[in-house]
């Protein structure tokens, strides 16, 4: 393999278990030109509903509660209040389009709440205005009416687009549950979903939808269907096709865990009488913008700060090591895109081949004092920071590798690439527990995605403090 080539990952036999018939596993990032199953590129996740009807629907019946507001007590502030109040309290929005008569008590029940703090607050800042019990219930009965109306005029029009435009599913597990279910789904259309096939390691079972077996055909149902959901329907399908549902749900589905069977525990919402839940990808969560503009900001601050130390250490290393200050190696970021890894340059490989292919470059015992603090303290790391700022790489997320490796590590290690849905980084978990320089690949790539299954701003900023109490301890890169 070529240092151009790029990552490649392997997804184990369908049902999570190596096959004894010799079928080699699936790969789901294949080298560059080469063959063999590769999911489409990632697509954005479906959109979805807009929340600005329901949102549209509370403020006209608010604002239509508010007529019953008579004489003084109609001041624009109070009329402001009581909106503002019954738009923050509006209720949690489900997932599955719901009925009228489902949210009428969250509903009520938050619009009482305002009127009842409404009229608290004129009563504790406004004795004089103090708004009457007659006015109180009347003001509640018209917005309760008017919202509910609202709010059963846009679920309705929602429940006719799903039934007009479904989205279309798989659905993987045993072969005769999966059928199971997706037979129920389909005798119930106003789910707004459509399984086009079922995903088993064995076609054995009832007949119905074709049986995916191969990742093949994996691949050319969810082009040609347009697949945008996947159904889950057994307990252990979960953790045996975890790296399968990470490349479903990077590809822009979304993924479903159904409970086939009496529920044994509680889920969110329902599927055609199953309850389900939805699976969130930590990929997928919000804050991306948030990491993206603190990467920026640190980024380009570190850089102004440590642009002086950065033109010694580069002064230095020019004068005693020669020319070539700066070290450039082609590295696999997010999504299996390569890049170019900076780095100052504190040794130098025979050739262009040992340094794309050694783990350990030769004769690196030979550097100078000087390269060996370098290394050793993570100075010759900084000027990744560049690699930061143009978006390359992240502050925190999976240490970037040469493609060489990542290609033998993918078809090693299960869940290897997975690392690769999220952007690089100069530090990480992994580093932080000690997973630097010749340690444990298998323990790292558990960690990077312990990383980003759990990912939060919070989580980031922990990271970036314990590399900083750490960078003084001789570690090697």
């Amino acid at each position: 393999m070529t240092a151009e080539s790029t990552a490649e990952s392997t997804v184990p036999s369908l049902g999570g278990q190596p096959r004894d018939h010799g079928l080699s596993p699936v790969p789901v990032i294949t080298r560059r030109g080469g063959g063999g199953f590769r999911f489409p590129p990632r697509r954005p996740p479906a959109r979805p509903a807009s929340p600005v009807p329901l949102l549209a629907a509370d403020l006209a019946a608010a604002l239509l509660g508010a007529s019953a507001l008579t004489g003084a007590a109609r001041r624009p502030l109070l009329v402001g209040l009581l909106v503002a109040g019954a738009i923050l309290l509006r209720p949690h929005r489900p997932r599955t389009v719901p009925r009228v008569l489902d949210e009428l008590p969250a509903v009520c029940g938050r619009i009482a709440v305002v009127w009842l703090a409404v009229g608290a607050l004129v009563a504790a800042y406004a004795p004089d205005r103090s708004l009457s019990a007659r006015t109180l219930l009347l003001g509640f009965l018209l917005h309760s009416a008017a919202d509910c109306a609202a709010r059963g005029v846009v679920h309705a029009r929602s429940r006719r687009i799903l039934l007009t435009r479904p989205r279309s599913a798989l659905v993987i597990g045993p072969a005769a549950t999966a059928q199971r279910v997706a037979a129920a789904v389909l005798r119930h259309p106003q789910c707004g979903v459509r399984p086009v096939g079922v995903v088993a390691e064995h076609p054995d079972g009832p007949g119905g939808l074709p049986v995916l077996t191969t990742g093949e055909e994996v691949e050319r149902a969810l082009i040609q269907n347009g697949v945008r959901a996947v159904l889950t329907v057994h307990p252990a399908v979960r953790s045996a096709q975890r790296p399968l549902l990470r490349a479903l749900a990077e590809s822009g589905c979304a993924v479903w865990e159904v409970d086939a069977d009496p529920p044994s525990y509680e889920m969110r919402d329902q599927l055609a009488g199953f309850s389900c839940r939805r699976l969130e990808s930590g990929s997928g969560r919000r804050g991306g913008a948030g990491k993206r503009a603190i990467d920026v900001l640190v980024s380009g601050a570190l850089l102004l700060v440590a642009g002086p130390l950065l033109l010694v250490c580069a002064t230095v290393l020019r004068l005693t090591e020669g020319p070539g200050v700066v070290f450039r190696q082609e590295r696999i970021g997010q999504d299996g895109r390569p890049f170019t890894l900076l780095k100052l340059r504190t040794h130098r490989p025979v050739d262009a081949h040992e340094a794309a292919t050694r783990w350990s470059v030769a004769n690196e015992h030979e550097m100078s004092r000087f390269c060996r603090f370098l290394r050793h303290s993570s100075l010759d790391e900084l000027l990744q920071l560049w690699n930061v700022f143009r978006g390359d790489m992240s502050l925190v997320g999976p240490r970037p590798e040469r493609p060489y490796f990542v290609g033998q590590f993918s078809q090693t290690y299960p869940g290897y690439a997975a690392r690769h849905r999220m952007r690089t980084g100069i530090t990480g978990l992994a580093q932080i527990n000690g997973l630097r320089g010749d340690t444990s690949i298998e323990d790292r790539c558990r960690f990077d995605n312990a990383y980003i299954d759990n990912w939060s701003l919070w989580q980031d900023v922990c990271i970036l403090l314990r590399t900083a109490a750490t960078l003084v301890r001789p570690t090697g890169s």
